[in-house]
């Protein structure tokens, strides 16, 4: 999709000749002292690109919004739901981008912009991750909506760049696991800890901490006196990760004190061991 370039150039004199006059003298006014219904679609609708190129997305939206409320059944209608969810995003007000995105794919499912909508839905998402702390919902969700986009409109351009967000907000996830088990790890709270360690390399095994989560394992193991455990742990980052730090500081821990890093017991991590070493999956 391509946003409107040097829109500025493409708004009708007329149109700002008469927004300025009710704009006491070219000072800002709320938009809502602007009576819409005097303009075309047309001319709304290039206000709203003027107002994206003066960076104000927030108003922008405002346009778009007012093409589709006055204008519904006109050529631009359409394009005025994608934009409203373009400025939207820019303003960073997410909830109104994804409603704005959603009604878009609803009443257009089969359009050739549909891909943009439901990629600018998972943006909407996504772009909050870093600002939500704990708390993961949004993760997931930004997971969910970029998985829409990889599945449904797998020939778009949209398509690789969801893949892209898609790792890194799944790494993301796998990144608080390791944030928290270490956490516990610093606080002697080991089972806890072990636990982390454990959701990362069942769940999160291709994404960048799984050397590091084996790691830990092993400290978290051999300071619960689960031997067995931590030499399997050992065994298979010694396998997979053998060219890393991680590999060598488990090799010094557990040949430090008298074990091999080998399979051994009947535990969770021999079926890792099967499966990633070993090859077997049934």
């Amino acid at each position: 999709m391509t946003i409107g370039k040097g829109p500025a150039r493409l708004v009708g004199v007329a149109f700002v000749v008469l927004l300025i006059a009710g704009c006491d003298g070219g000072k800002s006014v709320e938009r809502g002292n602007i009576n819409y219904e005097n303009f075309t679609a047309q001319q709304i609708f290039e206000r709203g690109e003027y107002d994206l190129e003066r960076g104000k997305p927030k108003l922008a939206a405002q346009s778009y919004a007012e093409v589709e409320r006055l204008y519904p059944y006109s050529g631009l209608a359409k394009r005025a739901v994608i934009m409203q969810a373009w400025a939207h995003h820019q303003d960073k007000s997410y909830e109104e981008s994804r409603a704005a995105a959603q009604r878009y794919i609803d009443f257009y499912p089969a359009d050739e912009d549909a891909a943009y909508a439901q990629y600018l839905l998972a943006l909407s998402y996504y772009d909050q991750i870093d600002e939500i702390g704990r708390d993961q919902k949004l993760t997931f969700q930004a997971l969910q909506a970029l998985r829409e986009v990889i599945e449904r409109y797998p020939d778009s351009q949209y398509a690789n760049a969801a893949r892209l967000k898609f790792d890194l907000a799944f790494d993301h996830l796998a990144s608080k696991e390791m944030e928290i088990g270490r956490y516990y790890l610093k606080r002697d709270n080991f089972t806890a800890a072990a636990n982390r360690f454990r959701v990362v390399v069942e769940d999160f095994q291709t994404t960048t901490h799984t050397a590091e989560a084996l790691h830990r394992l092993v400290e978290s193991y051999l300071s619960l006196g689960l031997v067995n455990e931590a030499r399997t742990a050992g065994a298979i980052l010694g396998h997979n990760f053998r060219g890393t730090q991680w590999y060598e500081d488990s090799y010094k821990l557990l040949t430090g004190r008298g074990y091999t890093l080998e399979a051994a017991g009947d535990g969770w991590l021999q079926e890792i061991y099967r499966q990633t070493v070993l090859g077997r999956w049934l």
